[in-house]
């Protein structure tokens, strides 16, 4: 899933100003719901958001729901109330933005078989997963001689931020993970492993799996990047460049204020705002300044 061509400018995109008028609310909850019942949710979902005058794409499967939706405050409150009456999804936690501009064109309530990827039977989330380290406490624990930190997102997400010291497993999909794992970790020689992802829920999945496949001692950050950015001040952060969100911002920097960069409808990746792109074969969205 790509963002859709940028339409707005930088300065279109703060964070928490008063007077922007859009809220980005980010969210995802393991949790099972009714196969048999999905195409009814889906419908009822998709009428409220449009009905609150919410646009964004929401993803139901019998695991859960994963998306990001944008709209008014009241909007959202009204949307993350319908939400919250799915089954196990009463305590749902959500991430907040904010926008002088609708960061999405159309509302989108589809029907997956995963809400996030893998393609690894018998993950579940909510009976095995890794330990959950506030974002205070992130910097200590991968600074730690014998921690070996991994970024699980995708590679053209990787090339535009990471933290300082991660490893890039340079996948192209969430579902090479798991075979990265294989060729690359052993539990007995990497005995602490951190994670992180954009918000969270790829990690979920990614500490479940290692936990699966005998790494004891498995941590992610809790609330994934963005929050890390949302709470930790810039002087403090061992965040390096910044974090692709998948939606018309296209990125976002500490305080979740917009980032520099664009969408390329042509190499179709995340380019500096203000580069001449894609006027040669050799336009590289993974050549970027840090």
């Amino acid at each position: 899933m790509h963002p859709v061509s940028v339409q707005s400018t930088a300065a279109s995109f703060v964070s928490k100003p008063d007077d922007a008028p859009f809220v980005v609310a980010a969210l995802y909850k393991f949790t099972a719901l009714e196969a048999a019942s999905l195409e009814e949710t889906r419908t009822a979902l998709k009428a409220a958001c449009i009905a609150a005058g919410i646009k964004g794409t929401l993803l139901l499967a019998p695991e859960g729901i994963n998306g990001t939706i944008a709209g008014t405050r009241a909007g959202i409150d009204a949307a993350l109330e319908v939400i919250r009456q799915l089954p196990g999804c009463k305590d749902i936690e959500h991430k907040e933005a904010w926008a002088y501009e609708p960061p999405f064109q159309k509302m989108k309530v589809r029907l997956k078989t995963e809400i996030v990827r893998m393609a690894v039977p018998a993950i579940d989330p909510n009976e095995i997963v890794g330990t959950y380290i506030e974002p205070e406490d992130w910097n200590a624990l991968i600074t730690a001689p014998d921690v070996i930190m991994i970024d699980t997102r995708n590679d053209y997400e990787v090339a535009i931020g990471t933290f300082a010291g991660a490893v890039d497993p340079k996948t192209a999909a969430f579902r090479q993970f798991p075979d990265w794992v294989k060729a690359n970790l052993d539990p007995s020689k990497h005995r602490k492993v951190a994670m992180f992802c954009t918000g969270g829920i790829r990690c979920e999945k990614a500490t479940a799996y290692m936990k699966q496949q005998g790494f004891e001692e498995v941590y992610h950050l809790k609330g994934g990047i963005l929050k890390y950015l949302e709470c930790i001040p810039p002087d403090e952060s061992l965040w390096q460049g910044e974090c692709f969100v998948f939606d018309d911002r296209v990125s976002v920097k500490h305080n979740l204020d917009v980032g520099n960069y664009q969408w390329c409808p042509v190499c179709d990746g995340p380019v500096l705002r203000g580069l001449v792109c894609c006027s040669t074969d050799d336009c590289d969205p993974s050549v970027v300044d840090r």
